[in-house]
């Protein structure tokens, strides 16, 4: 999952400085953070092992896999965030804006744990309301071409977002089908790690 997923599928201000750690740390640094943070490093991996082996996700990067093969779950995961964004089953417009509003500010609270290459990003994040904006087309747009920019094996110029487009429908299926069975096990998981403390 994406960036707008992962900090909605924490249950704590430390797990969302976790969940957006992990891409960005070592394995054998997580222990030296606050046991909420070591939370979210977790439950982002959790997650990401619940979606890569789901159906409905494998159904999904049909979408995108005659353009980017092995690169489909990387933009199938930019796709997700766009329907959660959407979905006012979970929040209201003004709750997914809360919702950005709170993150910004629980990161830029934590910036002593953040990387400076993470540093850099969140204020391109904050500036440009990224989680908020995946509800719209052209912020869909915006993360996949930067997908595209940073994968190394890939053309720039690839049409994967007019592949979202055309696969629109076809998508949401896939999303309606997958995150209320992911927002279970992110749940489930948490409790676990309560049970932990």
């Amino acid at each position: 999952m994406n960036y707008l997923a992962h900090s909605f599928l924490s249950f704590s201000d430390g797990q969302i400085v976790g969940q957006f750690l992990e891409d960005f740390i070592r394995n054998k640094e997580r222990f030296s953070f606050p046991k909420e943070i070591q939370d979210g490093i977790t439950m982002h991996r959790a997650i990401d092992t619940f979606t890569d082996s789901h159906p409905a996700i494998h159904e999904a990067k049909k979408a995108f896999s005659p353009l980017v093969r092995l690169y489909a779950g990387a933009f199938v995961d930019v796709a997700m965030d766009y329907f959660l964004a959407n979905d006012l089953s979970l929040h209201s417009e003004k709750g997914w804006k809360d919702h950005s509003l709170k993150v910004y500010k629980v990161l830029n609270e934590n910036s002593q744990f953040l990387p400076e290459n993470f540093k850099r990003m969140l204020v391109k994040m904050e500036h440009d309301d990224w989680l908020y904006n995946y509800r719209e087309d052209l912020g869909i747009k915006f993360s996949i071409q930067n997908v595209l920019n940073k994968a190394k094996y890939l053309e720039k110029d690839i049409p994967v977002f007019q592949a979202f487009l055309d696969n629109k429908e076809t998508l949401q299926k896939c999303y309606d089908d997958f995150f209320p069975n992911l927002l279970a096990h992110a749940k489930a998981e948490n409790a676990l790690l309560q049970l932990d403390r």
